[in-house]
């Protein structure tokens, strides 16, 4: 006779004692990991009653030269010292230098050699480009033309100051400096030149075109990492007037409000501009394709000067080409009015003209939405071949037709995934100004993924590449040597898009539909972009924000997700199906279905499948011991009543992957209908590797499914069934659709 099982009220919720395995610690708090709260940044997130960070203005005079592709400028730098410390010397940021002969980016770039190689191939591999890239500094100067000591280090130059800037203080001096512009398809990506031999024209992506400030803030003193070509640019907010001087025939778009728009612009051109400020339903073409044909024949001589004011932005950047069509239209953004532009050659067409500027516009509503109303008066999208890159209010977009002018969904999906992308990228970094030199994923994997979002909102029939939880699963089941927290450092990352882009990207997916719900989630990440809109938030302001404002405990996720390489893979690994008895014989002469099943060695083994009826339990009355001093008891027959028919199921989950996860449980019954039910992940929280859990149904369950619809990012669906179903291998079905 089997041993009697007793169940008594008592002991229903009573903890399971099981073997624990190595404890991995994964529900511990984060407070250890994350930097002490401080009156600068609060525990809550949110930036402190001594919040500070520095200001840079900038006074900018460029000319681009179209004959030999270079660069000469002027500025002049005014610098805040809105910290509560002296400093003796200023960093300047020279991110061209990453081109320079003498730049270390190729020394620390590993290359291989194979059987076959390129030509383009072999010249980055040896560096053997014939190309003098990198900034020559004319001068470093004062206000009164005196020369200030500077010293470049690679990608950095330090200006040591003649006396100590004071908290409260200012400093204003003077850089000169030239460059060569690189050949984009050749040197590489951002920003560059493409040249277009069949008219002999050119169109310029232009950014980190001119020395800018590095961040000195609270967290860590001056930014002193160089520039090897990944980490990107961490900078301070402040003020810009800049001037741009290109040939007369050139059409410009910038960073800023155009200043000059009638010294730069046809009367046409100009009536058509401002016809755009006020039409919101289609754009209006500025500048035509006849008029952009016709000015790549004929190559003025003469100049003109584009002057633009940007105010409480990180940087500027510009594109320019006589090759421009330029279109725009209007966006209400709760009242306000920005301008989303789009600026392309021929070679765009017809994609650019119809899908472009609808997608700044669709990006800018979505955004705002979740962060915070896009405050810049304008937002442009540049037709750059190759590239995806991103700078305040412009950005460069790859996405060309065929040169017949027909495209695919594939390139016109491409296309505007990549211009959503981008623009996104005004919110994060450009306005919630996170370090990217540091933490890649707080601006691309923040990005990304309300870029799905809006995605979902306005392409329902566009695929969803990145920003979903199947998106990442060949990723995290993959090799863990060639997998990194995404807590990582940007220049250590190994698989950058798929770690630094999709995994946070699908991380926030699992938080905001299954985890929190999209309500908490949506007000705790708008309140995140509120608190640091125009500040600089680090990867613990995030995560604290999120808490704070949802009540709930995270750490565990961000442990999971952010912090470790574990992968989610939870398994049913046994059910067992009870009822009560009717009689007090119990278990005599049933039939089991719990599991207790004898293996080909004998021992017992876990089912595999639903037996014909249930192991039965007999139910006791609770012992007066259970009550102690209380007096008010529960009415046992009652509760045997209730569940004479009911059918338990006692569940055991195996977190065979090592991330902690909520269980979603689909039950199919006996008459075709199904339910789904929902198990926080802190039922992981005493035992990181396997739980055991009772289940009352009032009808019998013929199928259980975990994560049904693949929302936890399971790596391993074959064990998430029960009865196990047969999986047929590839040869098996190749087998079967040849027969």
């Amino acid at each position: 006779m089997k041993k009697l099982l007793i169940v008594a009220l008592t002991l229903c919720t009573s903890y399971l004692v099981k073997a624990q395995g190595e404890w991995g610690q994964k529900f511990e708090q984060l407070g250890t990991m994350l930097p002490t709260p401080n009156s600068y940044r609060t525990a809550s997130g949110a930036p402190g009653k001594d919040y500070w960070q520095q200001k840079a203005d900038y006074d900018i005079s460029v000319e681009l030269n179209d004959n030999n592709q270079s660069i000469t400028g002027t500025e002049t730098i005014t610098y805040h010292n809105l910290s509560p410390d002296r400093l003796s010397y200023l960093w300047v940021q020279l991110d061209q230098n990453m081109r320079a002969k003498s730049s270390n980016t190729p020394l620390v770039t590993t290359t291989a050699m194979s059987d076959s190689v390129s030509g383009k191939a072999l010249q980055t591999m040896i560096n053997d480009a014939d190309y003098d890239g990198g900034f020559k500094i004319a001068y470093v100067k004062d206000m009164s033309d005196k020369g200030l000591k500077y010293t470049i280090n690679q990608t950095m130059m330090r200006v040591d100051l003649p006396k100590a800037l004071e908290p409260g203080g200012k400093v204003s001096f003077k850089i000169a400096w030239s460059y060569n512009i690189n050949d984009r398809m050749l040197e590489g990506p951002r920003s560059g030149y493409e040249y277009f031999p069949k008219d002999g024209n050119y169109v310029y992506t232009v950014a980190q075109f001119y020395p800018r400030m590095a961040v000195y803030d609270d967290v860590n003193g001056w930014q002193n990492k160089q520039f090897l070509g990944r980490g990107e640019f961490t900078l301070p907010f402040g003020d810009f007037t800049f001037s741009v001087t290109v040939p007369a025939d050139h059409i410009l778009g910038a960073t800023g409000t155009l200043q000059n728009a009638s010294q730069v612009l046809t009367p046409e051109q100009l009536q058509r501009f401002e016809k755009a400020k006020t039409t919101f339903d289609k754009p209006v073409i500025i500048v035509t394709q006849k008029e952009a044909e016709k000015a790549e024949k004929t190559k003025s001589k003469e100049k003109k000067t584009w002057t633009f004011k940007a105010e409480n932005v990180r940087d500027v950047a510009f594109a320019t080409s006589r090759k421009f069509i330029w279109d725009a239209m209007a966006v209400d953004i709760n009242g306000k009015t920005p301008l989303a532009m789009s600026y392309y050659p021929k070679e765009g067409n017809p994609l650019w003209e119809k899908e472009s500027t609808r997608a700044v516009a669709n990006t800018l509503i979505t955004y705002s939405k979740h962060t915070i109303d896009y405050p810049y008066p304008k937002a442009i999208s540049v037709h750059a071949a190759s590239i995806g890159m991103e700078y305040p209010m412009i950005c460069f977009n790859f996405g060309r037709p065929d040169p017949d002018g027909s495209y695919t969904d594939q390139k016109k999906w491409g296309m505007i995934g990549v211009i959503v992308h981008e623009v996104g990228h005004n919110f994060f970094p450009m306005i919630i100004n996170s370090d990217e030199r540091q933490w890649t994923w707080m601006d691309e994997g923040l990005n990304t993924f309300v870029q799905s979002l809006t995605q979902k909102e306005h392409y329902p029939d566009m695929p969803i590449r990145r920003g979903c939880a199947a998106c990442i699963v060949d990723y995290m089941k993959g090799d863990k040597e060639g997998i990194r927290p995404i807590m990582t450092n940007s220049e250590q990352i190994l698989q950058f898009g798929n770690n630094a882009y999709a995994k946070p990207a699908a991380a926030l997916s699992v938080l905001r539909e299954t985890i929190m719900g999209p309500e908490l989630f949506d007000y705790a990440f708008k309140e995140y972009a509120d608190r640091w809109a125009f500040k600089h938030p680090s990867p613990a302001d995030f995560f604290r924000s999120m808490e704070d404002a949802s009540a709930m405990d995270l750490d565990w996720f961000w442990r999971g997700w952010f912090y470790s390489t574990d992968h989610v893979d939870v398994a049913v690994d046994n059910v067992k199906w009870y009822k009560m008895a009717t009689n007090e014989k119990g278990f005599e002469n049933q039939v089991t279905a719990s599991g207790e099943v004898m293996g080909a060695d004998g021992k017992k083994a876990p089912a595999t499948n639903f037996q014909e009826a249930a192991e039965t339990f007999v139910f006791s009355g609770t012992s007066d011991d259970s009550y102690r001093e209380f007096m008010n008891k529960v009415d046992d027959e009652a509760i045997k009543q209730k569940h004479i028919n009911t059918n338990f199921y006692e569940l055991t989950l195996k977190n065979a992957g090592g991330l902690v996860t909520p269980v979603i449980i689909e039950w199919t019954y006996a008459d075709g209908t199904k339910e789904k039910e929902y198990i926080p992940a802190e039922i992981w929280r005493h035992n990181e590797h396997e739980v055991t859990k009772v289940f009352a149904k009032n009808k019998e369950v013929v199928n259980i499914q975990l994560d049904p619809d693949k929302e936890t990012a399971d790596v391993e669906l074959d064990n998430n069934v029960f009865p196990r179903q047969d999986v047929k291998t590839r040869f098996d079905q190749f087998k079967e659709k040849k027969n």
